[in-house]
C-alpha cells in the first residue's frame, strides 16, 4: 500500500514532528500529514496519513478525544504542566480540599469556557502562543467554549488524581488540570497525559512506527466514521469524474463512496437523493 493512514502510539520523548520526520522516511514520500499533535511529554495515539490518504485528515481533526491523564495539586505552574516553573508557594492538598474534589469536577463537566494554556499551539497574530511565551512575550488567549462529556478521577492519592477525560476537539487537559487547581484554591498541573481514543480509533488498534508500516486502508477508516455508498464500475468512473450520482440515500453530509474492489473512491455529500463530490482519492498506482 503506498497511501493510507497509520494509528500509532506514540511514546514519551519524540515530538510529534518527529513522527512525521520519520514517517516520510520510511514511506518515501514527502506528503505525510497528522490529524493533531501530543506534546513530546505526552503518549498515546496519534492519526497520520500517508499520500492520497492525507486528504481524510480534515475529517478526523475535529472527532472527539479521550485522555488518561495524571494532575498534581497544590502547586500552580507556568505551563499548566511538570516542564514549568512552580507559580507561587506550594499549598497543602488537605482532607478538607479532597472532600472538595468531586463538586469541583462536576463544575468542570459539560459545556464550559476554557483558556487554553499559555504555552498552546493557538495562533496569536499568526504566531503559536508557546513560541510567544518562549521568547518572553505576554500572551492573553481568549476563552473557547469546549464540551467535556466526562471527567471521572479513577485513583486518588496524597496530592495526585487519576483521571479519564472525554472532550470535544480543542480541549487542553493542561489546562484542565490548572483549572481544578484554582477551583480547589491549591493550584495544580499536569504530570502525565495519555491520548487513548480519536473518534471510533482505540489506541489498542496503533501501533509502533516501523517498517512494514502498519497502514490500515482508505476505505476501512472512511467506513468507520461515515455511511457507506457502494459504486459500480460506470458509477466510480462517473463519481471520478465528478458528476452527480442519483442515490437512495437520505440526505447525509458526509458518506463514504466505495468501489467494487473496495477502495475508497471520495467522500460525497447526498441532498434530494443525488451525490455531490467532497473529495475524491487519486487512483493508486498500478506496479508495472
Amino acid at each position: 500500500m503506498t497511501s493510507g493512514l497509520l494509528l500509532l502510539d506514540k511514546p514519551v520523548g519524540p515530538t510529534s514532528h518527529d513522527l512525521v520526520q520519520r514517517t516520510r522516511r520510511l514511506a518515501g514520500t514527502r506528503r505525510v500529514g497528522h490529524a493533531g499533535t501530543l506534546d513530546p511529554a505526552a503518549s498515546g495515539l496519534m492519526i497520520l496519513g500517508v499520500d492520497g490518504a492525507t486528504r481524510l485528515l480534515t475529517y478526523l481533526v475535529g472527532l472527539d478525544k479521550t485522555y488518561t491523564a495524571t494532575i498534581r495539586l497544590g502547586v500552580a505552574t507556568s505551563t499548566d504542566d511538570a516542564e514549568g516553573t512552580p507559580v507561587g508557594e506550594a499549598l497543602p492538598v488537605t482532607a478538607a480540599v479532597r472532600e472538595r474534589i468531586p463538586g469541583a469536577v462536576r463544575a468542570l463537566t459539560g459545556e464550559v469556557d476554557q483558556v487554553p494554556s499559555s504555552v498552546s499551539a493557538v495562533h496569536v497574530d499568526g504566531r503559536r502562543a508557546h513560541e510567544l511565551v518562549r521568547a518572553g512575550v505576554e500572551v492573553d488567549l481568549p476563552s473557547r467554549r469546549v464540551t467535556i462529556r466526562r471527567f471521572d478521577v479513577l485513583a486518588t492519592r496524597e496530592e495526585e488524581l487519576d483521571v479519564v477525560v472525554d472532550c470535544s476537539s480543542g480541549t487542553y487537559i493542561r489546562a484542565l488540570a490548572r483549572d481544578l487547581g484554582a477551583a480547589l484554591g491549591v493550584g495544580g498541573h499536569l504530570t502525565a497525559l495519555r491520548r487513548t481514543r480519536v473518534g471510533p480509533f482505540d489506541v489498542a488498534e496503533a501501533g509502533a512506527l516501523e517498517a512494514p508500516l502498519p497502514f490500515r486502508s482508505p476505505a476501512s477508516v472512511a467506513e468507520a466514521l461515515f455511511p457507506v455508498l457502494r459504486l459500480d464500475a460506470d458509477e466510480q468512473v462517473a463519481l471520478q469524474q465528478g458528476k452527480r450520482l442519483p442515490t437512495g440515500l437520505a440526505d447525509t453530509p458526509v458518506v463514504a463512496a466505495v468501489g467494487e474492489d473496495g477502495r475508497l473512491i471520495g467522500l460525497v455529500e447526498v441532498r434530494a437523493g443525488r451525490t455531490r463530490v467532497l473529495m475524491n482519492l487519486p487512483p493508486e498506482p498500478v506496479a508495472a
